[in-house]
């Protein structure tokens, strides 16, 4: 089973929240609809600005730690490479 890590936003520079999952689409659909009470609801990161496909979600787990552990500089460094607007990319996934 593949895998996923993704960063989902308040707003561009805003909170940023990392995480890992299995299923993409289902996982950002949840958050942006406060689905689960925690981070991701009670700071409004319901924008996804960044993700990694990866082989297996056992490698996606470890990269999703790995990226956790990046200071905030990096996490918006790996977002403005592959996203420099910060855009919802959630529309690109759901399709």
């Amino acid at each position: 089973m593949s895998g996923y890590v993704y960063i989902m936003a308040s707003k561009k520079n805003g909170t940023i929240y990392t995480g890992d999952t299995s299923d993409l689409q289902g996982r950002v659909w949840e958050h942006r609809n406060d689905i689960y009470p925690g981070f991701t609801s009670k700071y409004g990161c319901k924008t996804l600005v960044w993700f990694e496909h990866l082989e297996n979600i056992t490698i996606a787990i470890k990269r999703e730690k790995a990226v956790k552990k990046h200071l905030r500089k990096r996490k918006i460094e790996l977002i403005e490479n592959a996203n420099p607007k910060w855009e919802d990319l959630f529309d690109q996934i759901y399709n």
